[in-house]
């Protein structure tokens, strides 16, 4: 495939879209893939990946290793997702602190949107299409509803949070950071981040290198055989995520990380929700959310943000439907 340097300034473009959406625990940087086209051809080279390639070096030089290896565009994505994924990192923090209906409702507009339009790439529709998208929503569904585990500082244990989180975080609609706070890793990784421990990210780099080469090899797989089922089934894990990117909650449990123990959010506060406890007091490290549960803005007990939130639900979704018109018209050209 020839490409001109606009093209990879393009690709690092999406690669920043996908690290944005990584940072948030509940967005997909896969949906983001997916919906801007690059999706098949970024497991198609992270799956071709394998020992052949030293031969290759080795016998026709660096020019043909880097051609197989489809290192320009893997370089221009990976700057992307790298460079985003720390500067966002920090932002959606702040964005989940302070404003996190408004960024969820953002995220929720795009990503009913993303369903529509991965749902349209079906070539056809059966039992088998209708019951692998069942099984992804269920799945996606069910893992949004999973508690978070307490945190865990073992090297060992964060070297395989990133194999697995790195699954997710090329799954559409199973996010990456979520796998982590679900795991008890996002803390670990973030504190890692922001202190640039250079161990623990390298410990966090290797184990997702690990899994994402592994990974990749089963999704590659299942696109070139069954490629239909295997979009239906990713169009099902978006659908499912949608619980967790709902933006209003009600909490249920919370961990206190000065003792380690998991409580009851009642007995700590009567707002109904963490975030509205964490801005009213201003302490965001205490706790974290264990279990919750989403509800509709009528029973919220802080301010719903209703009107805001409605006009970025519908800025997300026009952003993928902007998304699209400028491909159609690269296309087209």
């Amino acid at each position: 495939m020839q490409r001109r340097i606009k093209d990879y300034i393009v690709i690092t473009l999406k690669g920043i879209a996908m690290g944005a959406a990584d940072a948030v625990p509940g967005v997909s940087g896969g949906t983001i893939a997916l919906i801007s086209g690059i999706y098949q051809e970024l497991i198609t080279t992270i799956g071709n990946i394998d020992f052949s390639l030293i031969t290759t070096l080795r016998q026709k030089g660096f020019a043909a290793f880097w051609s197989k290896l489809n290192g320009s565009f893997l370089m221009a994505l990976l700057t992307g997702i790298g460079v985003s994924f720390v500067i966002f990192m920090r932002i959606a923090k702040y964005l989940l602190e302070q404003h996190p209906i408004l960024i969820w409702s953002f995220f929720f507009g795009l990503i009913i949107a993303s369903i529509w339009y991965v749902g349209k790439q079906l070539e056809k529709w059966n039992l088998a299409i209708i019951v692998a998208m069942g099984i992804g929503a269920l799945l996606a569904y069910y893992i949004s509803t999973l508690p978070s585990l307490a945190a865990n500082d073992s090297e060992i244990f964060l070297f395989f949070a990133g194999a697995i989180a790195i699954c997710a975080m090329i799954l559409p609609g199973i996010s990456g950071s979520f796998i982590l706070v679900i795991l008890g890793a996002y803390k670990t990784l973030s504190d890692a981040l922001h202190d640039f421990d250079i161990k623990r990210i390298a410990i966090f780099m290797i184990g997702a290198l690990i899994g994402l080469l592994s990974f990749s090899r089963v999704l590659k797989w299942l696109f070139k055989h069954y490629q239909n089922i295997t979009l239906a089934l990713l169009t099902g894990f978006i659908v499912g995520s949608l619980n967790k990117v709902w933006p209003w909650k009600r909490t249920i449990s919370v961990l206190n990380e000065k003792t380690g123990n998991i409580e009851d959010f009642l007995s700590i506060s009567d707002v109904g929700t963490l975030s509205i406890f964490q801005q009213q007091t201003n302490d965001f490290e205490t706790y974290k959310t264990v279990l919750e549960e989403s509800i509709s803005p009528m029973s919220y007990s802080g301010d719903a943000h209703l009107v805001w939130a409605i006009v970025l639900m519908f800025v997300g979704f026009l952003t993928i439907f902007a998304l699209e018109s400028i491909d159609k018209s690269k296309s087209v050209k």
